[in-house]
C-alpha cells in the first residue's frame, strides 16, 4: 500500500516553535505598547495609546474582534489553544521534561495522584536540588511576565536591576514574591491537574465545540495493527486513550500521540492509525461526502460570526479614527485654599506616551476680563498640566458664556464650554 506519510516530528516541532512565538508574544505585546495596563493613569493602552472608558467604539470593537475570533477558533479547532499556546501547559509540559531528566521517565506528577516513583540511580540530592532550582529559575523568569502587562520595559527592567524608579509601586516586591510563589507551586505540583479540573477557559471553549470541531480520528478499520501496542496512550501526557476522543473530553490537540503512532508505522512504510480530522467519524466512503457536509455546516455557522467579526473591526477602526491624544477639562478651582470663585483651573491630560505641547485661548471674553496663568502646556508622555483662568472681579452682573480653547501643533483641538455667575452688584 502506497500512500504519503507524516513526519514522525511534524506536530511536535511546529508545536514546539508556536509555543515559543507564543511566550515571547506574551512579551512583545505589553512591550511595544499593543495592550497593556497603565496603574498609575487608571488605563488600558492599546496600540500604545491610553483608551479610556469614553472611548467606547476602541473598547467595544476590541473585544467584539477578540471574542468573534476566538468563538471561531473554538468551533473549528477545538483546543487548540491548550495544547498550542497555553502558558499552563508549556510549564507543565517543561516540568515533566525536567522531572523525568533528572528523576527518571516514571517520575510522574500523576493525575490520579499516585506518588512519582523515582530512578534509584538518580535518587540523590544532587538531582532533586537540580530539580528545585530549575522549577525556581523559571518561576523567577516567568513572574516577571505579568509585570510587563502594568510597567513598560524601562520600569522593568529597574525592577529587575534594583534601581530606584518613580514609577515603582513600593508593594511591587511582594507581588513579585506572590507571582513566583504561585508559579513555583504550579510547576511543581499541579502541572496538568489544572487542565483537567479547575481550568475555567477549557469549559467555555468546550461551549462551542460541535461534531464537526477538529479532533483526533482513529482508524478503525486497521485496529487489528495495534492489538496489544499503547504507544499512542503512552505517549499523551493528559493521560487519555487517543482511540477514544469524544467531543467533550481532556483532548487538547496537541499531535503527539499522532507523532507516535506514525513513528511506529514508518518502519513498515504505512501511515499510522492516528490522524486529524473535521467532523464525525464515517466509513472510508462517505468520506467526501462527509467532508462537504462538514464544511457547508462550518460555513454556516462561521457566517454570522464573520459579520459579528466585521461589526466589531468596524467599531474599533472607528474608534481609532475618532480618538484624542488629549483630554481638555475646566473647573471651578475655589475649592483650593488660594484661589477664589472667580478662579478656573483648566487640565490638559495627555493619552500618548510621548511628550506634547498644548496652546490654550478663551473665546468670549475681551482681553481685560481674564488671565491665564500659562497659554502654553508642556506635557511629558502620559502625563497632566494645569493653568489657572482668573476672570476680573469688574465683570458686570449676570451669567457669562465663555470657552477655552485647547491646540495642539499637529492639529488636535478641544473646546470646554463654561457658564460663569458673575455676583457683582450693578451700578445705580
Amino acid at each position: 500500500m502506497s500512500s504519503t506519510l507524516v513526519s514522525p516530528t511534524h506536530y511536535h516541532q511546529r508545536r514546539r516553535l508556536a509555543q515559543a512565538i507564543s511566550i515571547l508574544l506574551a512579551v512583545l505585546v505589553p512591550a511595544i505598547g499593543l495592550f497593556r495596563i497603565d496603574p498609575s493613569a487608571g488605563a488600558l493602552v492599546v496600540l500604545d495609546r491610553q483608551v479610556w472608558f469614553a472611548d467606547f467604539f476602541l473598547i467595544a470593537g476590541l473585544w467584539i474582534m477578540l471574542l468573534s475570533a476566538l468563538v471561531m477558533l473554538y468551533s473549528t479547532a477545538g483546543t487548540v489553544f491548550c495544547g498550542w499556546v497555553c502558558p499552563q501547559n508549556i510549564l507543565a509540559e517543561w516540568a515533566n521534561h525536567m522531572t523525568h531528566r533528572l528523576l527518571g521517565k516514571r517520575a510522574e506528577v500523576s493525575l490520579e495522584g499516585n506518588a512519582p516513583i523515582v530512578a534509584a540511580a538518580k535518587n540523590r540530592a544532587l538531582n532533586w536540588t537540580l530539580l528545585a532550582l530549575a522549577f525556581l529559575g523559571a518561576s523567577l523568569l516567568f513572574g516577571l511576565i505579568p509585570l510587563f502587562y502594568f510597567y513598560p520595559p524601562a520600569t522593568v527592567w529597574s525592577f529587575v536591576t534594583w534601581r530606584a524608579d518613580p514609577k515603582l509601586a513600593g508593594s511591587l516586591h511582594w507581588i513579585y514574591a506572590v507571582f513566583v510563589l504561585i508559579i513555583f507551586i504550579d510547576v511543581a505540583v499541579i502541572r496538568h491537574f489544572w487542565c483537567r479540573f479547575a481550568c475555567v477557559y477549557r469549559v467555555w471553549q468546550h461551549s462551542f465545540r460541535t461534531r464537526e470541531t477538529l479532533h483526533v480520528s482513529y482508524d478503525a478499520s486497521r485496529s487489528g495493527e495495534c492489538e496489544k501496542c499503547n504507544y499512542c496512550v503512552t505517549s499523551c501526557f493528559i493521560d487519555i486513550d487517543p482511540r477514544k476522543t469524544a467531543i467533550y473530553d481532556s483532548c487538547i490537540n496537541c499531535g503527539e500521540c499522532i507523532d507516535a503512532c506514525n513513528r511506529l508505522h514508518a518502519k513498515k512504510q504505512v501511515p499510522g492509525l492516528l490522524r486529524f480530522e473535521v467532523g464525525e467519524r464515517r466509513e472510508q466512503k462517505e468520506s467526501r461526502i462527509h467532508f462537504r457536509n462538514n464544511m457547508v455546516s462550518l460555513n454556516s455557522r462561521g457566517s454570522w460570526m464573520a459579520v459579528i467579526g466585521v461589526l466589531g473591526a468596524s467599531l474599533f477602526l472607528w474608534g481609532l479614527w475618532t480618538w484624542e491624544p488629549f483630554h481638555l477639562a475646566a473647573y471651578r478651582a475655589e475649592v483650593q485654599a488660594t484661589h477664589t470663585n472667580l478662579d478656573y483651573r483648566i487640565a490638559v491630560t495627555n493619552k500618548r506616551y510621548q511628550p506634547g505641547t498644548i496652546h490654550l485661548s478663551v473665546e468670549g471674553l475681551a482681553p481685560g476680563d481674564y488671565h491665564l496663568s500659562d497659554s502654553t502646556l508642556a506635557l511629558a508622555a502620559a502625563g497632566r498640566a494645569s493653568a489657572i483662568l482668573s476672570l476680573s472681579d469688574q465683570l458686570p452682573h449676570g451669567l457669562h458664556a465663555f470657552t477655552v480653547l485647547a491646540t495642539s501643533p499637529e492639529g488636535w483641538q478641544s473646546r470646554f464650554p463654561i457658564q460663569h455667575f458673575s455676583e457683582q452688584h450693578q451700578e445705580r
